[in-house]
């Protein structure tokens, strides 16, 4: 688990306060304890704070990729990054790290926002273009990973949590009384909303794009839960069912024990 935070500034230029950002990062110490790291530039700053796991002596973020044009923010791990990293090495790319952050960028120098079908793990991502300045959010496909947002003022802040917002103390302090009603009643606020006024989510399976110049555009899905007709149903035997199911768990275990550290599983719930 990490801890990302970024300030964006849609609407008038200047560089977002390097004292802000850090205080963003810094109460996000407890998701990412082994280092933290900025980049600032014009209109744009990206904070975080790493819990190392991957690429353990060369992933300290924000990374850039060979000519610095494009910068990323991770919080979460992409399960297959061994096998696209192969991938985008065949295609040319240089890599400066071990890391399945670094994946995730040359994935999008390639194929911009439909780098998230390739992808198979949990995530918060951001990349700033600055050639376009523009900032690119993205969020997995059902939500594992938190990304909370707010616009005041011509600027986005964005972070894995929302005290971190909050360190701006120009952003008011209101709850959402429509959004506590949904909690009672469905455990959670529904769409973007949060407990707070003007806070919103991300929602799972979506991404968003921050223009300069631009008022920030809506979340925009590219995920959402398949469902299947009858007639699509399983045409094998019972046997070679209970058989693809076996190689499919055993599949998503091994990918999930990547590691650079030694790794350890829980049971929420029960069998």
């Amino acid at each position: 688990m990490c801890g990302i935070a970024g300030i964006v500034n849609f609407a008038h230029q200047g560089l977002p306060s390097e004292e802000l950002l850090c205080r963003m990062v810094s109460i996000l110490r407890h998701r990412g304890p082994d280092e933290t790291g900025i980049y600032i530039d014009e209109n744009v700053g990206l904070g975080h704070s790493r819990l190392s796991i991957i690429g353990l002596d060369n992933g300290t973020q924000p990374i850039a990729n060979e000519d610095e044009t494009l910068w990323i923010i991770f919080n979460g791990e992409i399960f297959n990054y061994v096998e696209l990293r192969e991938e985008l090495i065949n295609k040319g790319h240089r890599f400066r790290t071990d890391t399945d952050t670094e994946v995730i960028l040359h994935l999008y120098e390639d194929h911009g926002v439909n780098c998230l079908q390739k992808l198979n793990g949990q995530f918060a991502i951001a990349i700033w273009d600055s050639a376009k300045q523009e900032l690119f959010l993205a969020r997995d496909r059902v939500g594992i990973r938190p990304l909370f947002t707010t616009v005041l003022n011509g600027r986005l802040l964005f972070a894995s949590e929302i005290k971190a917002l909050f360190l701006d103390p120009s952003i008011p302090r209101a709850f959402d009384l429509a959004s506590l009603q949904q909690i009672f009643t469905c455990w959670s606020p529904t769409g973007t909303r949060t407990v707070f006024q003007g806070v919103h989510q991300l929602p799972p399976g979506c991404y968003q794009v921050v223009k300069y110049g631009e008022t920030p555009g809506k979340p925009i899905r590219y995920w959402s839960t398949p469902y299947y007709p009858d007639d699509c149903q399983w045409q094998g035997s019972r046997d070679e069912a209970l058989e693809e199911l076996r190689f499919l768990l055993k599949d998503s275990v091994k990918l999930r024990l990547r590691a650079d550290v030694p790794v350890g599983a829980y049971l929420s719930g029960g069998l």
